[in-house]
């Protein structure tokens, strides 16, 4: 069966889209899933079940007209079995009247189904916020890849249609071969002997056509996947490829150190250990820095990890980068005119987190949020604030 619902890929506009929607009831629905086969058997059965418990909720407050239309598409997903056999290692789908979200996650997520008159978005903001995503573009002169992950998990992204997958897409069907022509010794590392005379003017152009396919990957990715995600991007090609695809990129997101070898040899999973063990340190860097910047902030009177006056804060538009502890949540919600932190209708902190609220707010108002784990927090208390004044 044709897939009826492509899943969407997870954006900071997805989640901006999601916190200021005004339409209501919203419909939340989070369940931990399975890549493989048995286990993934399971995953439409308990998904059937959870929306059987929305239904029964909206039963409560809308006529029976206004049920069926909500959650039509979410049936209509459940029964769709290609959806189901391409699953990561969590799901997230929430709909209301006039919207409809699929979100495929990397990371399990507690159980949850819940209709309110907002959506509940904290383990989007998880996977978008968490320090350890990163992107890996997958580059040889045969094939381009796009992957997003963390240390524990590295996907595939279905790339957008302006990237070119080869350089025949890129350059057309005339371009010059070069698995024939180049020496290995100081060309681009694809020949297999050595060069021999009139091949010097068929290395240059061999290499001017690998930077006009370089140059038309980079714009492309730039534009549809670094800008959108916000992810830094990690380079995996062979070394000569590296040198000349720094040389050419505009794209900020890129990490200047990347994996040197040949994307097209590796497993999928040699693939992820070998770049997780690029990402680290760049990623204990960036968790170092924004520690020390909240220190210096503090120390100057313009941070704190007090959560009253950090809610206060985060109302005014004071609060210009935020650090929240991955696993801590509290219960209560803010106000969101005073910051005020009331007690939660639902006494669940899964439902109505303070911290949630806290990083909904401060992105509104224009600030940084970053989850980092326990260890890598610069206090104790959950939050670490620091104010623009």
């Amino acid at each position: 069966m044709k897939t009826i619902h492509a899943p969407d890929t997870l954006t900071p506009a997805h989640l901006a889209e999601l916190t200021s929607f005004q339409g209501r009831p919203c419909l939340s629905l989070y369940q931990t899933t399975h890549r493989h086969h048995p286990e993934n058997q399971q995953d439409p059965v308990r998904f059937r079940h959870l929306v059987k418990a929305l239904q029964t909720s909206l039963h409560r407050l809308h006529p029976s007209d206004a049920v069926q239309a909500l959650v039509e598409p979410f049936d209509a997903l459940a029964q769709d079995h290609d959806f189901w056999n391409h699953m990561q290692d969590g799901l997230a789908v929430l709909g209301a009247p006039g919207l409809f979200r699929v979100f495929l996650l990397q990371s399990p997520v507690a159980e949850l189904a819940v209709v309110a008159d907002s959506f509940h978005t904290k383990p989007l903001r998880q996977s978008l916020q968490s320090i350890g995503r990163y992107q890996v573009l997958a580059l040889s002169l045969q094939r381009v890849q796009l992957f997003e992950g963390d240390q524990n998990a590295l996907d595939a992204v279905a790339l957008a249609a302006d990237v070119p997958r080869t350089m025949t897409v890129a350059l057309g069907e005339k371009h010059t071969e070069p698995h024939t022509t180049v020496s290995s010794h100081g060309g681009l590392g694809v020949g297999h002997g050595p060069m021999h005379d009139g091949q010097g003017s068929k290395k240059d152009e061999i290499d001017s056509e690998a930077e006009r396919f370089f140059r038309a990957v980079d714009r492309a990715v730039l534009e549809h996947h670094s800008i959108p995600s916000g992810l830094p991007l990690m380079l995996a090609a062979l070394p000569e490829h590296h040198q000349m695809f720094h040389k050419l990129s505009h794209n900020p997101f890129l990490m200047a150190k990347g994996l040197m070898a040949d994307p097209q040899g590796l497993t999928p999973d040699a693939l992820r250990q070998r770049a997780w063990d690029v990402a680290a340190p760049h990623q204990q860097a960036q968790q170092a820095a924004w520690s020390d910047a909240f220190a210096v902030a503090a120390a100057k009177g313009l941070g704190s990890e007090n959560l009253s006056e950090v809610a206060h804060a985060a109302v005014a538009g004071r609060v210009a980068t935020l650090l929240i502890e991955a696993e801590r949540q509290v219960a209560g919600r803010i106000d969101a005119s005073t910051g005020r932190i009331d007690p939660s209708e639902t006494g669940n902190p899964r439902v109505d987190d303070v911290l949630d609220d806290l990083g909904t707010l401060v992105e509104k108002m224009g600030g940084q949020v970053h989850i980092l784990s326990a260890e890598r927090m610069p206090c104790s208390t959950g939050v670490a604030a620091s104010f623009r004044h």
